[in-house]
């Protein structure tokens, strides 16, 4: 490739997309205003001859014959305008990985459960995995795609996890399976409008053939019509037993076209969203002809995803949750789906304008206390008050913990689900989880 190619924005994504095209000839610029010199991943590439700069203006576009662009990045900021009026094509990371990857490749995508789902699907596969079919996992869920999909072997499965902003910058994606657990109004700030969002996500699908297949959630109406909005084959997901022509529940037994595989209740993670979660692991192990009995003990055995409605020990006979990665409504109102026992619910963040009073039914079976933080602590306070249960605030979820002990008793959930970003306090979700677990671990220390 003897072409220029500008990068903006850099993180794990951009040094990995840098390297991959470093090594197809490419002549490289990284655009990044937040750039970090010392950073040991820029010196090494300035090194091969990647050109670093923190400027961002339509000089920049001399010469240049395409864009990568960091998925987070809006295409509104002048440059990329610029770079459209220009005609340069702009896209995303895994979309330079996507040439290289072989074997059998599936993508994930959907508003909630992306990870957890993307995990277990991964879970189930490798127990048919050995030296000569290895199971990946890369994409959205922390790995970029450009640092694997060069080595990919024919024999190999590529299990990505794909998100709106990344399926926009690749027009051409044709997994041989692609899924989508839901999709609920999420990221408009970024899309613009509802339709705009849907059709980022169906992008996962707009390639594939009738020798591909769609792994879809059909238990509302709008997702059993956007399964017929495909060529592939459509291999439906339903919890409300709405099809029965995929993975199902029914009377409290996960089948597959008719066969039982298990019981929801031996799932290894709680709530009605992993029993969604589930099901999709399920169809998709069949598709790729995982024996029953290895699909049913993975699932038994997994113990949900860092930040995702992760267990995170009992302490003083409470069960404490860590589900840092619920940053919209509908993740929180999943969770607490997921709870018999009564629970004191930490919640708050980022204020996006969203209408916290969407959490009262939700939170009116077990919610029995809350503890507010954020820009968002006096809209769920609200919520708390018109149920009329106790409500403490707090600085931020960390502070959180020793009022969520005071409010709770031995048999009790405590259960951090935010239903708002992060990054009115901390740099990401992760963050914001980590040190909610490393305050709930000095509690029970202390104690």
């Amino acid at each position: 490739m003897s072409k220029h190619v500008l990068v903006i924005g850099f993180a794990r994504s951009g040094a990995a997309v840098a390297s991959l095209l470093l090594n197809e000839g490419a002549q490289v610029t990284v655009s990044d205003p937040k750039l970090d010199l010392t950073d040991e991943r820029v010196v090494a590439l300035q090194a091969q001859g990647v050109v670093f700069t923190t400027e961002q203006t339509d000089a920049l576009l001399a010469d240049v014959d395409l864009i990568v662009k960091n998925p987070g990045i809006p295409y509104r900021i002048p440059v990329l305008v610029a770079a459209q009026e220009a005609g340069i094509p702009i896209f995303v990371e895994v979309a330079m990985a996507q040439r290289y990857i072989k074997g059998t490749w599936i993508a994930l995508t959907g508003s909630n459960g992306k990870t957890t789902t993307t995990e277990m699907i991964a879970a189930v596969l490798r127990t048919q995995a050995d030296d000569e079919h290895a199971v990946v996992v890369a994409g959205n869920i922390g790995t970029p795609v450009s640092e694997v999909a060069p080595t990919l072997r024919a024999t190999d499965t590529l299990v990505t996890e794909l998100s709106s902003f990344q399926l926009m910058g690749m027009p051409t994606a044709k997994p041989n399976i692609a899924i989508i657990t839901n999709i609920f109004a999420s990221h408009l700030d970024y899309h613009g409008t509802r339709e705009n969002y849907v059709a980022a996500k169906m992008g996962i699908t707009k390639n594939q053939t009738s020798d591909d297949f769609l792994v879809i959630n059909v238990d509302r109406e709008e997702w059993v019509e956007l399964s017929m909005q495909t060529a592939a084959t459509v291999v439906p997901v339903s919890r409300q037993n709405v099809s029965q022509e995929g993975a199902y529940e029914l009377d409290g037994t996960l089948y597959f076209r008719g066969e039982a595989i298990m019981q929801a209740n031996q799932l290894g993670v709680p709530g009605d969203h992993n029993v969604e979660n589930a099901l999709v692991a399920i169809a998709v192990g069949k598709l790729m002809n995982v024996p029953n009995n290895q699909i049913a003990m993975t699932l038994r055995q997994f113990g949900g995803v860092e930040h995702r409605l992760q267990y995170v020990g009992t302490f003083e006979g409470r069960q404490v949750y860590n589900d840092s990665k619920a940053t919209d409504i509908e993740a929180t109102e999943m969770a607490l789906s997921g709870f018999k026992a009564p629970v004191v619910l930490l919640a708050g963040g980022l204020d996006r304008g969203d209408d916290q009073m969407r959490l009262l039914a939700a939170m009116k079976p077990h919610v029995k206390a809350l503890v507010v933080f954020g820009q968002t602590a006096d809209k769920v306070a609200a919520v708390g008050e018109a149920l009329g249960i106790e409500v403490v605030h707090a600085e931020d979820a960390p502070h959180a913990v020793e009022p969520a002990f005071e409010l709770s008793e031995p048999g009790d959930i405590i259960l951090l689900s935010p239903a708002a970003a992060s990054w009115d306090q901390f740099p990401n979700f992760e963050t914001r989880g980590d040190l909610f677990v490393a305050a709930v671990k000095a509690h029970s220390e202390g104690k």
